[in-house]
């Protein structure tokens, strides 16, 4: 076990094609982790592994690796930097005590970049900003810089100024020291130089913009500051590390990851300026048995607890379940699940290294452990030491927001829809439903790449194919007015006949549902029939008369009818009631019905106009705005025909920085226009 104030554990964070799986490379590989640098582009980086990944170029899992450096463990996470994976960084987030909050010096601030600052800002987690890819054509620090101080909930302070961009990024100038340093070979390391004195003045300037940051974050160091206009080496370095393990300002260090400039100093800045577990704030959770809350120190010293945040499903080695421990120590062969009040064996702790597996004899507070094969764990579970029961905070997944139709790609149903329900296990943000109205089994995620994701993932897991198709809008049917008809139900081909005969009052019920009422008088109709309209009237409104969907809304009075003393039977009124229902039902002014849906669409200040029009065109009703960290919320009601793609559309619409969520509002008429295409599309189906 290591001393827990050697632990390190840190999320790289930041928007796709930043260069954070080539970070972590570089990382382990100047480590002396790994023996050789891997790279994204050729499918040979370490944390990158998995065909999906390699063939897009992009990470999609959360991939775990750990090294040893200066005596010091750490254990690093990769996470995905495109929307449809935002959920493995929310998780992440919850259980790591730190962030490299990576940024493109070429792309700069993208909209994802935003989303994942807030999500720093609201998890208040120590973070280092790296700006990559400065070897790049067209890198610019300055502008990046400028950007991150417009755009981030952050207070970033410069600590390394690059020596030369693009071809000619060949170092940097540390301005806490004042010294600077090359960089010297391809293991990531430095050698020091005298600062070039095109860049003496500027040195200048950012030291004492740092030293400005450093003090504000101290009242005894903002005192020194505004007497004497100074602050020592040793004052700059105590209140910079006090200062981002506060989370109140956040270094910028710069690098080229794919050519392993300047990964040491990175990996020294883990070291000195990220927190160990202990020096995070103190975690809090309910205890098991009742609502009475316990406070969770990371020492080896307390009673085990950990938080499952991911689950891997596999075909062969079952699932796999990883987990961040708090506290305590964790050894021997079985734990407690105080969320599902279970307890569970287990065969192995393992640290991950990429798609490899170490197993270790322990785990402490801060390590990021996996085991195999647990049967009834799960991600958001509490494990813990059964004599202390607690239940940790567990992040909430983020909400689906795009359908579509799954089936089965070559007629293997059953086999197709079990590999769906163990991805199920595996990822939270997927939902599988069945739509009544419709018939159709829909698969919803959080958009079309992640379920794409889904299907490659279930293709080369289990050996099977789904197909994705448009689902079809649950439309339902409802009448206008009221009206009184008979149903009769009269056939004779020879010994015994079928007849049924009944008169009912059909009337508009809004939002009632269905209502049958019976109004017979005398005997008419016999009791024991008298359900059989009713039956057979459900049936008609279930099948539809205007366009073969559900009718709904609808009060049905049975109020007179007659009968055959030999002829009639349950089945000639559940006829006659079905006729009865389709004649009225044409006679009372059949309208087609249309789901809207509630959305809370979270947009920044620039996009709200194109938003707004955009809501008008899909014929939807905006219902107010509000705000929000930073963004602007607007809620409305949109038709679910218009908005089935909506997620691809908005993050075009915002650069990547809109999200919405989703949920079921009411059912409206639709225009005549359309509902006359819907008629017209459903008869030529039938």
């Amino acid at each position: 076990m290591q001393d827990t104030n050697m632990v390190r554990n840190v999320a790289i964070v930041g928007h796709g094609n930043c260069g954070k799986t080539s970070l972590a490379e570089a990382m382990l590989y100047s480590a002396g982790k790994i023996n050789r640098l891997g790279k994204v582009d050729d499918g040979t980086s370490a944390m990158d592994y998995e065909d999906e990944e390699i063939n897009r170029n992009i990470s999609i899992n959360a991939s775990f690796h750990s090294y040893s450096w200066k005596k010091h463990e750490i254990f690093l996470v990769d996470t995905p930097g495109d929307d449809n994976f935002l959920n493995e960084t929310t998780f992440v987030s919850h259980v790591c005590d730190s962030a490299l909050f990576t940024i493109g010096a070429v792309l700069g601030v993208k909209g994802q970049t935003i989303k994942f600052a807030n999500i720093i800002k609201e998890r208040s987690l120590p973070t280092v900003i790296v700006i990559n890819k400065m070897d790049r054509e067209r890198a610019n620090f300055q502008s990046t810089v400028d950007q991150i101080k417009e755009s981030l909930p952050l207070t970033p302070v410069i600590l390394q100024l690059p020596i030369g961009a693009e071809d000619d990024f060949k170092g940097f100038i540390d301005i806490a020291t004042g010294k600077a340093y090359l960089f010297d070979g391809d293991k990531g390391e430095v050698k020091s130089t005298d600062v070039p004195g095109d860049q003496a003045d500027e040195v200048e300037a950012l030291r004492e913009a740092l030293m400005e940051n450093v003090a504000e974050t101290d009242d005894d160091l903002i005192e020194k500051f505004l007497e004497e206009g100074e602050l020592s080496g040793e004052e700059i370095m105590a209140g910079l590390k006090a200062g981002v393990k506060s989370g109140e300002i956040a270094p910028i260090c710069v690098c080229a990851a794919t050519l392993n400039k300047g990964t040491v100093p990175v990996l020294d800045i883990v070291n000195d300026f990220l927190p160990c577990p202990s020096d995070r704030q103190v975690l809090t959770a309910t205890k098991a048995e009742s609502e009475d809350l316990v406070e969770i120190k990371p020492t080896a010293e307390e009673p085990f607890s950990a938080l499952v945040f991911k689950t891997m499903a596999d075909p062969y080695a079952g699932r796999l379940t990883i987990f961040r421990v708090f506290s305590g120590v964790l050894s021997g062969d079985n734990f407690y699940n105080s969320s599902k009040k279970t307890s569970e064996r287990f065969g192995q702790l393992y640290v991950l290294e990429g798609k490899e597996q170490k197993p270790v004899d322990s785990a402490g507070p801060g390590m990021i452990i996996a085991v195999a094969k647990l049967k009834e764990t799960g991600t958001g579970d509490t494990l813990c030491d059964q004599a202390a029961a607690v239940i940790l905070d567990a992040p909430e997944p983020l909400k689906p927001v795009i359908s579509f139709a799954v089936s089965a790609k070559k007629g293997d149903e059953e086999k197709v829809f079990g590999s769906i329900t163990k991805m199920l296990d595996e990822d939270l943000t997927l939902k599988l439903d069945r739509q009544a109205q419709t018939k159709q089994v829909l698969l919803s995620g959080v958009g079309k790449v992640h379920l794409d994701v889904v299907g490659s993932r279930i293709k080369r897991k289990f050996g099977v194919e789904m197909e994705l198709s448009t689902p079809k809008i649950p439309y339902m049917e409802t009448i206008r007015k009221s009206t009184r008809i008979q149903g009769k139900h009269k056939k004779q081909s020879g010994g015994r006949g079928q007849y049924g005969d009944c008169t009912v009052e059909i009337s508009p019920l809004p939002g009632g549902g269905y209502e049958f009422e019976d109004k017979i008088v005398g005997g008419v109709i016999p009791q024991q029939y008298r359900p059989a309209v009713d039956k057979g009237i459900q049936e008609a409104m279930e099948k539809g008369v205007l366009a073969g969907y559900p009718v709904i809304d609808v009060k049905i009075v049975l109020v007179d009818g007659s009968f055959h003393n030999v002829d009639s039977s349950e089945m000639a009124f559940k006829i006659a009631g079905s006729l009865a229902f389709k004649k009225g039902a044409a006679e009372a002014g059949l309208v087609l019905l249309e789901p809207y849906m509630n959305m809370e669409i979270r947009v920044g200040k620039d996009s709200v106009g194109d938003v707004m029009g955009d809501l008008n065109s899909r014929r939807g009703k905006v219902m107010g705005m509000d705000s929000a960290n930073g963004l602007e919320v607007i809620n409305a009601q949109v038709p679910q025909s218009e908005i089935l793609l909506y997620a691809t559309d908005l993050t075009s619409m915002t650069g990547g920085l809109g999200s919405f969520s989703i949920s079921f509002s009411h059912y409206e008429e639709v225009p005549a226009q359309i509902a006359e295409k819907v008629v017209a599309e459903s008869a030529a189906a039938e």
